[in-house]
């Protein structure tokens, strides 16, 4: 198999773009750098596209490679064919490859392996060959053999039976077409009953097409059945796969009937089975992966929440006996000042609290309080909605999901950082932070326990991490960072930057104070030249000596875009350059590219930098909804039309925050009035959305929300 053609092919680019991204990969250069800094040489792949393209990448020679084990071992048994060799080779998938090692792989001890320990292999090879003729009885009676446990001609036939069987089984071809055929037209059956809260109610008599079964029900159903609350069937046409086995077996000669037989007892007894264990894993992993695609999409969108840039944040831990604890943070996100305060009780002094937090927000002109979705979330809020209205200054509010906070507050990181606070200080100043920065908050915290998914628990978890883990890498690159301000665990996300470099970068600027430029980056334990060349473009430093260590020019392109600067009829790196693309628009850009030796999207590219110097791409973005009053669900009639901001997007709807600490629910078929196949081709984490409550339901605490006719 040629990989690269392979990938072009799979990817719809052209050949030259997937040879060349293959060697960059291979020169160990990372998925944002490529990205940002090669798409001369990649034909702009975003990173989107390269994370896929990386990850084919890796199955495919992996798959060339257990392709090369598989030949050798079976060329080690001397069975090796060169039809054999090019099936292998021309194989596409893994199973596809061990399909047609089955065969040739030193199996337990089987019906047919005992079989051949006593003598009846021959046997079924007459039994195979069309050209047999004779008495049945006489042929089978030859077989008898005392010694080894064939006492009669049923014996004997029954021996050959199972070989014949086994062998069926191992038939690459049969296996394929069986797969192909259950795949097609399998229906999956669920039944159940006895869960407590009735979870998995709607598959206690569940029937589905496998081949439209969707992939959170796949999950639901793999997790009930797990759980014991359900028990799961395929079932297929099996007349239709043991008639085509019986055309496939069928030697016309005196055994045909034997021979169709053990063709049946092949599938019922080895293939089914089998092929059922095959099917259900493949759903599994289709779902799975569908999930983590879902959760990366997720993900993606809230690490890209614009920030709350400019306030003083009072971030709310809510608690019921133990209390709320709060934590003041300054607009640069150094915490003034912890406390607790009692007021989610009715015995509590609420008055007291009250002057508290009044008193904190004179004190430090608090702008924002931040209050995490938790337990006690709802009578936080009430409490600091009343609080407001006597505060002294313009004060707002915002319910902040604080999914992960507590396991950023017991974790070594948290202590590193808050080593003299408790775990409930540290958890109220993470929620002031994140929503001052929610990306450099949020990458502290395993995306995992983040949230933004369906039955994340329930996927591959190394494939899982590895996905999120290129997603946060791929969101702190596109945004940048400030060399001078970030903390090691947002450096460590930077492109060519370990976590080891990342403590040395923090520790060198509190030995030598603020960088000044980025070449003092080589300056630092352990980052050599490689490693800068990967991360330089991506860390920012406001007002340092070079203008263009603020933007995500790279160094190796500053020379370009000095010359380019002059050539634009600039004085200097000191101007403004807002005008910039209106200066392009009459420039010879191709001339230029071609006497400076340089790609069109890197001139593309120092333009755009140079035109927003410092720039945050989520800044483009719409901002979190901010408070003053407080709602319930109570307050909700259908037909009230509401902003809210969607907090998750999952297979059959999205969540939406409409500020009554219930979020509500969008159904698939209430989000437009098109038919759509997915709600994310629609929503994303973090929109802010007009919605109409159709639907209330206190009991439950359910809200039905829709965005159609809106």
């Amino acid at each position: 198999m040629n990989i690269a053609e392979k990938l072009a092919s799979e990817l719809s680019i052209k050949v030259e773009q997937a040879v060349n991204t293959i060697r960059l990969i291979d020169e160990d250069n990372t998925i944002p750098f490529i990205a940002r800094y090669r798409k001369e040489v990649t034909g702009g792949l975003d990173d989107g596209v390269l994370r896929t393209f990386n990850d084919r990448l890796t199955y495919l020679r992996n798959l060339e490679e257990r392709k090369e084990e598989v030949i050798r071992l079976i060329d080690g048994q001397g069975k090796l064919t060169e039809e054999l060799e090019a099936k292998i080779r021309e194989a596409e998938i893994l199973r596809e490859v061990e399909d047609l090692y089955r065969p040739y792989k030193q199996k337990r001890r089987t019906r047919a392996t005992i079989a051949k320990e006593k003598g009846l292999e021959p046997l079924a090879e007459i039994m195979l060959d069309p050209a047999t003729t004779g008495n049945v009885s006489e042929i089978l009676s030859s077989y008898i053999n005392p010694e080894k446990e064939v006492l009669t001609e049923e014996d004997a036939a029954a021996g050959a039976m199972d070989i014949i069987a086994e062998n069926i089984s191992d038939n690459a071809d049969y296996r394929k077409k069986i797969y192909d055929v259950s795949l097609r037209t399998g229906i999956i059956n669920t039944s159940g009953d006895g869960d407590e809260g009735k979870v998995y109610e709607m598959y206690y008599e569940f029937s589905e097409s496998i081949s439209k079964i969707a992939n959170h029900r796949i999950l639901a159903i793999d997790r009930g059945e797990r759980e014991g609350f359900l028990k799961v069937r395929i079932d297929v046409d099996e007349e239709r796969i043991t008639d085509y086995l019986h055309k496939q077996v069928s030697t016309g000669n005196i055994f045909e009937n034997y021979v169709k037989d053990a063709a049946t007892d092949a599938y019922g007894r080895l293939i089914a089975p089998s092929i059922e264990r095959e099917i259900r894993s493949s759903l599994t992993e289709r779902a799975g992966e569908a999930a983590i695609v879902l959760f990366s999409k997720n993900l993606h969108n809230l690490l890209l929440q614009p920030p709350v840039k400019g306030k003083t944040v009072l971030g709310v831990d809510p608690g019921y006996r133990t209390g709320c604890k709060v934590a003041v943070v300054d607009e640069t996100g150094k915490v003034c000042d912890t406390g607790i305060i009692y007021c989610t009780l009715e015995h509590h002094d609420k008055e007291k609290s009250k002057k508290y937090v009044l008193g904190l927000i004179d004190k430090y002109g608090v702008d924002l309080i931040a209050i995490g979705n938790g337990t006690a979330s709802r009578e936080s809020e009430i409490f600091v909605a009343d609080v407001i209205k006597g505060a002294g200054r313009t004060v707002k509010y915002a319910i902040v999901n604080e999914a992960g906070a507590s396991v950023y507050s017991a974790s070594d990181l948290g202590a590193e950082e808050f080593p003299d606070f408790t775990v409930e200080q540290r958890s109220a100043a993470s929620i002031a932070r994140r929503i001052q920065d929610p990306l450099s908050e949020l990458v502290k915290i395993d995306p995992k326990s983040i949230g933004v998914g369906q039955y994340q628990h329930d996927m591959n978890q190394k494939r899982l991490g590895e996905s999120l883990g290129g997603v946060v890498e791929d969101c702190v690159n596109a945004v940048g960072v400030d060399l001078n301000t970030a903390g090691a665990a947002l450096l460590s996300y930077i492109s060519g930057i370990s976590g080891a470099v990342a403590k040395n970068i923090v520790k060198y600027r509190e030995e030598n104070g603020k960088f000044k430029k980025r070449s003092q980056l080589l300056k630092v334990g352990k980052l050599g030249p490689k490693a800068y060349v990967q991360c330089a473009g991506f860390l920012r430093i406001p007002g340092g000596d070079e203008m263009l260590d603020n933007t995500s020019v790279h160094p190796e392109s500053y020379e370009v875009a000095e010359k380019l600067i002059s050539a634009l009829g600039y004085n200097g790196k000191g101007d403004n350059f807002a005008d910039i693309k209106e200066r392009m628009k009459d420039f010879d850009t191709k001339k230029f590219c071609t006497d400076n030796d340089v790609g069109l999207p890197t001139v593309e590219d120092i333009a755009d930098s140079l035109a927003r110097p410092g720039r945050d791409i989520r800044e483009d973005m719409e901002s979190p909804v901010l408070s003053t009053d407080v709602m319930s669900m109570e307050d909700l009639k259908e037909g009230m039309i509401m902003t809210g901001t969607v907090r998750n997007v999952i297979d059959f709807g999205a969540f939406v925050d409409i500020g009554v600490h219930q979020d509500g629910l969008v159904h698939i078929s209430q989000i437009c009035d098109k038919y759509i196949k997915h709600p994310m081709e629609i929503l994303n984490v973090g929109d802010v959305v007009k919605v109409k409550v159709i639907g209330v339901d206190l009991n439950k605490k359910r809200i039905s929300l829709s965005m159609r006719d809106l």
